[in-house]
């Protein structure tokens, strides 16, 4: 019988319940999924009892497994945001990051002096994503609850009764105050709330006892906060050192690099959210990765494994054709949701290998520019990868060659959930902190840059930034 912190992961498809040991191995796991909500208006909801069904029945299942259960620690998709009444039940449905319905709001401040104050106090930039912006749309139409909070914090009342959030969800609201760590009252004169409105803040390692009885998990076990799962997906793949960055490519993706205080580059290109512990993740979020190659296959009827293999026949360059892989709008570095994707230099002889390498060097090109301007405020000089897109060779070698970097594969870990167990047990003391529960997380493969695709992308990088704005000057 292994001793265990159960790490709940509320992902934007499924909750996973990962038993994480004291060394980092994952010692089973459980998955159980709920669909999200879309709609042509840019509606992306998920009805909040699903989820915690869905997290309950997983942490039945994983209970039922008769390990010693330590302590569970939470973690989740940031920026999201519901309304609950007095007595704790949903008014509203829980809003995805994906949602974009909130363009007007972000229009009133994108670009503005009050907005760029925010993004430097809050360290979220201006975007639809933003708690921040969602909030103005809810009260502007006239909603209102008796408090707002994440998808976790939801979660985290049905396990301990108490509705509290952490500083690392926090900080990706677009209302708290990185230096204070309190509410910031400009941002919630913007949103139109009150600070009772919201949930007291903690440290994410702070925790509460289990009050829900869950068979196998004993009541009383700590439930431990945790954070976000771009944060913890920085521990959970050991990139906690100053100067080794983290990138998740899955669906969409990211690039998160630690530092030891809260910034944000002077151009306003990426954000700030915290760790624990006085630790910070500075970095920006792709909202396509995966997505493009999907699209790809669907586009042109054939499954993605044989897309990619012709893709991988097709030399560095794509044959002259370059691709602005903006199928959902963009994040960093533009933090613009009504980016719209495009096909540069497409000739008869092209065809779905060239468009498919394309969109894959788009998308890595993307994360090299997010790179650029994390660097503009730290220094980055490894990265350790985690994601299903880092299966594929081609994934893997195009972004390293991007990045200019050897990538470091990290254990097919499970990355924030990992990273949420780590944070567990160093909540329990049994970790004296966050760098030495990174450094039970090895590398298992290094996928190293190509020198001629990286000086061929290098030279190319700065007409993406040129054709983006052409784009976006087009009123595209």
């Amino acid at each position: 019988m292994a001793d265990v912190v159960l790490a709940v992961d509320l992902g934007t498809t499924s909750t996973k319940v990962i038993a994480v040991d004291r060394d980092a191995g994952v010692v089973a796991s459980a998955e159980h999924g709920y669909p999200m909500r879309t709609t042509p208006s840019g509606e992306a909801t998920h009805d909040p009892v699903q989820v915690w069904s869905a997290a309950l029945e997983a942490l039945r299942e994983v209970g039922a497994l008769g390990l010693r259960v330590r302590a569970l620690s939470l973690t989740g998709a940031m920026h999201t945001l519901l309304g609950l009444d007095s007595a704790g039940v949903p008014v509203t449905p829980s809003v995805s990051w994906a949602d974009n319905r909130a363009v007007d709001e972000v229009n009133r401040l994108r670009g503005t002096p009050d907005g760029a104050f925010l993004h430097r106090r809050t360290g979220t930039p201006i975007h639809t994503m933003s708690p921040l912006v969602k909030l103005a749309w809810f009260t502007g139409r006239g909603v209102t609850a008796h408090t707002w909070c994440g998808l976790k914090d939801y979660v985290t009342r049905l396990l301990t009764g108490h509705l509290v959030t952490e500083h690392s969800s926090g900080s990706a609201t677009g209302l708290m105050d990185l230096h204070t760590l309190a509410w910031h009252p400009d941002a919630l004169a913007f949103a139109g709330i009150t600070p009772e409105e919201l949930p007291p803040l903690h440290a994410p390692t702070d925790s509460f006892p289990l009050t829900c009885d869950i068979p196998g998990i004993p009541l009383g076990t700590p439930v431990v906060l945790g954070g976000g799962d771009g944060p913890m997906a920085n521990l959970g793949v050991g990139a906690v050192a100053p100067g080794v960055a983290a990138v998740s490519l899955g669906t969409s993706g990211a690039l998160r690099v630690v530092r030891d205080r809260p910034a944000v580059d002077p151009l306003g290109r990426v954000f700030c959210y915290a760790v624990a512990d006085g630790l910070w993740v500075l970095g920006g979020a792709v909202s396509n990765g995966g997505v493009v190659a999907q699209w790809a296959a669907e586009t042109f009827r054939t499954d993605v494994e044989t897309l990619l293999a012709e893709a991988a026949l097709v030399p560095a360059g794509a044959a002259g054709v370059i691709a602005l892989p903006y199928l959902l709008g963009e994040r960093a570095p533009w933090w613009d949701p009504d980016a719209r994707s495009a096909l540069i230099g497409v000739r008869r002889e092209h065809g779905r290998a060239e468009i498919a390498r394309a969109l894959i060097e788009g998308v890595a090109q993307q994360l090299a520019l997010v790179l650029d301007a994390v660097r503009s405020v730290a220094e980055v000089h490894s990265v350790r990868v985690t994601g299903g897109a880092f299966r594929s060779d081609l994934w893997a070698g195009v972004l390293a060659s991007a990045l200019g970097l050897d990538l470091e594969l990290a254990e097919d870990s499970e990355g924030s959930g990992v990273g949420a167990g780590l944070l567990g047990w160093h909540a329990l003391g049994e970790l004296p902190d966050l760098a030495a529960a990174a450094s039970l997380i090895k590398p298992t493969k290094t996928i190293r840059p190509d020198d001629a695709a990286q000086r061929l992308y290098a030279a190319r990088r700065p007409a993406v930034e040129r054709l983006y704005q052409s784009l976006h000057d087009l009123g595209y």
